[in-house]
C-alpha cells in the first residue's frame, strides 16, 4: 500500500494544491492532506506565521478537497495529522495505517533548504520518501538535494508528466498579492468574501 502525506499551509489552498491531489490520487492508494502550521513562515500573525487561522484554513482545504473526491475518493481531509513537527504527523499516520504502507511526503520546492532544519530529521527521512513539486520562484539546488541525501532522504522531483506540467504556476502568496479569482476554486473564494480573509 502506498499513502502520499500532504501537509500543506493552504494560506490560501489553490488550484496548485488540488493538481497536486489529482496527481497523486493517480499514484497513491491513499492521499492524507491536511492543514498545518508551518514554524518556518513569516506571516502577519506572530504566533503561527500564517495569515489566516489554522482553522479557516482547514474549511478551505476541506472545500477543495470535496471538489477532488468527486472523482478520486481516496483523498480524504485527516486533521488529527496535523502537527508543526513532520515527524509526529507521520506517526500519527502510523498508528493509523501501521508501519507496512510506503509513505511519501509531499514537499514544495520552497521547503527543500529549510528541511535540514526540522525537528528529528534524522528519524523522519529514512521513513519517507519525499516529493518534491516545483513552486514558482522557486529553483531545486543540487546541494540542498545533495544535503538531503546524505541525512538519509530518498527523492523524486515530480514536475511533469511529458511535456506537461503538473501544476499551474500559481501559488497561495501568489493570490495574496494579486486576489485573482482564477487561482483558486470559486467555493474557496467565496468563503474568503464571506470571512473577509486576506484584506490589506
Amino acid at each position: 500500500m502506498k499513502i502520499a502525506l500532504f501537509g500543506t499551509s493552504a494560506d490560501p489552498p489553490t488550484l496548485a494544491h488540488q493538481a497536486i491531489l489529482v496527481w497523486l490520487a493517480q499514484h497513491f492508494d491513499q492521499v492524507a492532506v491536511w492543514a498545518a502550521d508551518n514554524p518556518f513562515k513569516q506571516g502577519p500573525n506572530p504566533n503561527t506565521g500564517h495569515w489566516a487561522s489554522l482553522g479557516d484554513r482547514q474549511t478551505m482545504l476541506k472545500l477543495l478537497v470535496e471538489d477532488v473526491q468527486r472523482h478520486y475518493g481516496t483523498v480524504q481531509i485527516w486533521e488529527d495529522l496535523s502537527d508543526r513537527r513532520s515527524l509526529i504527523s507521520l506517526h500519527r499516520a502510523q498508528q493509523r495505517w501501521g508501519l507496512e504502507p510506503d509513505y511519501a511526503l509531499v514537499v514544495g520546492a520552497d521547503l527543500i533548504a529549510q528541511i535540514p532544519q526540522w525537528y528529528a530529521v534524522e528519524k523522519l527521512l529514512p521513513a519517507v520518501q519525499l516529493l518534491i513539486f516545483p513552486r514558482p520562484g522557486y529553483g531545486i539546488n543540487q546541494a540542498d538535494l545533495t544535503r538531503l541525501e546524505q541525512l538519509g532522504g530518498q527523492y523524486q522531483i515530480v514536475d511533469q508528466v511529458g511535456d506537461q506540467d503538473i501544476t499551474p504556476a500559481i501559488s497561495s502568496s501568489i493570490y495574496r498579492q494579486t486576489k485573482e479569482e482564477e487561482l483558486i476554486p470559486p467555493a474557496v473564494q467565496s468563503y474568503i468574501e464571506q470571512k473577509q480573509l486576506y484584506e490589506p
